[in-house]
């Protein structure tokens, strides 16, 4: 995936998660929560983007 089409997607993304923020009225906590899974998701696309998640998934842990 080229690098413009990433920080694209994560400009889109930020721009949604503003939005939802701002405009639809939430309990704070939830909308922490919201964050919270929408960072972790990001967070977790980026690595399989750039190729890191898959070398994870090859160590064993254990026998």
């Amino acid at each position: 995936m080229p690098l413009i089409q990433v920080v694209i997607a994560l400009i889109v993304v930020g721009v949604l998660l503003w939005l939802v923020n701002q405009f639809i009225p939430m309990d704070k906590k939830i909308k922490s929560i919201l964050n919270g899974v929408v960072i972790i998701a990001v967070i977790l696309w980026l690595l399989s983007v750039f190729g890191l998640f898959d070398s994870l998934s090859s160590i064993k842990i254990g026998r």
